[in-house]
């Protein structure tokens, strides 16, 4: 039998803990037709079938579930390397996921996340990108949706609001539009100038942090969260909020790992902080010139 990598094994765990292929696809960031590939290619190599595959999903078979328990020792195993490592650099390490504007607000509000009196060391993965757990890419993450991941916890933290911003008090016609580049736009409220407004789009971009920059300076609007626009004195809303971009976030850890006082205590200072500002993710607090 040929040697199979650890990867091979983790997609495996991933289609068993969320019970076919469309669950892990959307855990591994990839394609239901890729998993599903990688999971043959892995019955091929061990000579067994380790799921039984019907419409309605996958269920492991005999061989599946003691191959799961097996998977679930090594990650068990592979959690514990880690922590010996980083108890022997002195230093713990807590991998914080997050978007581009919740990891603005984390930098504005550092000190309600980590203090001096910590010692921990907080790693900031910024992507717009789905935050990755499962392969312990990230302890702790946001997600726009609750998670369906049978080996992930959540805490719902709240609704964000979206709205177009312009700079203040801007005179003449109505400002063009701001967008991130088509394949960029990985996230609802950057594909919203594209699907309603692509043909006065102005200027693209290819990260969503230059859009705050670009409507700053007047040069259009952009589609902005609430809690990030309305905090701007430079900015006003061009119009209403855009209800149909408006979701809720939550924040997610991996279920083993909740019990690890420093991912708990950096999970936790997040949820108090989101919650804080509750009502300016939702789009209910005026901005600051207001």
């Amino acid at each position: 039998m040929k040697n199979v990598g650890w990867d091979a094994y983790q997609i495996f765990a991933a289609v068993a803990r969320n019970g076919g292929l469309t669950g892990a696809a959307r855990a591994e960031g990839s394609s239901p037709a890729t998993i599903g590939r990688r999971v043959l290619d892995l019955e091929q190599a061990l000579g067994r079938t380790l799921f039984l595959r019907s419409q309605t999903g996958y269920s492991l078979t005999r061989d599946g579930a003691a191959l799961l328990e097996q998977v679930k020792a090594m990650e068990a195993a592979a959690r514990g390397v880690d922590a010996w490592r980083r108890h022997g650099e002195g230093q713990s390490v807590v991998r914080l996921m997050l978007g581009t504007w919740n990891a603005w607000l984390v930098c504005e509000n550092i000190d309600a996340i980590r203090t001096e009196a910590d010692d921990f060391r907080l790693d900031m993965s910024i992507t717009e990108r789905r935050a990755a757990l499962a392969h312990r890419e990230s302890d702790v993450g946001i997600r726009a949706f609750a998670p369906e991941e049978a080996h992930l916890v959540s805490r719902l933290a709240g609704e964000v609001a979206y709205a177009a911003y312009r700079r203040r008090n801007a005179s003449g016609t109505r400002p063009a539009w701001l967008a991130v580049s088509q394949e960029d736009a990985i996230s609802p409220y950057l594909r919203w100038p594209h699907e309603h407004a692509a043909a006065q789009v102005a200027i693209v971009v290819s990260r969503p942090r230059s859009l705050l920059d670009l409507a700053r300076a007047g040069a259009g609007q952009a589609v902005l969260p609430c809690f990030v626009g309305d905090l701007d004195p430079g900015l006003e809303r061009a119009d209403e909020e855009i209800r149909a971009l408006r979701h809720p976030q939550w924040i997610v850890a991996n279920g083993e790992d909740r019990h690890r006082r420093d991912i708990r205590t950096v999970s936790e200072r997040l949820f108090r902080l989101m919650r804080r500002h509750g009502d300016l993710f939702a789009g209910k607090r005026p901005s600051r010139t207001a």
